[in-house]
């Protein structure tokens, strides 16, 4: 390959965001969800958080799957 041809693909930029504000809003809001469903499940003291744990783990994945598919900012 020669290296002194510039590619033909711009280099990415780096976002100004950080690590944690990147992607859309409802793939962040779903994943959080999803991750407080795994605290609850995994968590030892309240079997009222543990019992609805389930639930809000099938929604933030639920709510994920949909999400990924929606358009870009």
């Amino acid at each position: 390959m020669n290296s002194s041809r510039p590619s033909s693909r711009p280099s990415p930029r780096p976002s100004s965001r950080p690590w944690w504000r990147r992607g859309p809003p409802w793939e962040r809001i779903s994943a959080s969800l999803l991750g407080l469903g795994l605290v609850m499940l995994m968590q030892p003291w309240s079997l009222t958080l543990f019992s609805y744990a389930f639930t809000v783990v099938l929604t933030g994945v639920v709510l994920f799957s949909i999400a990924v598919k929606l358009p870009q900012d």
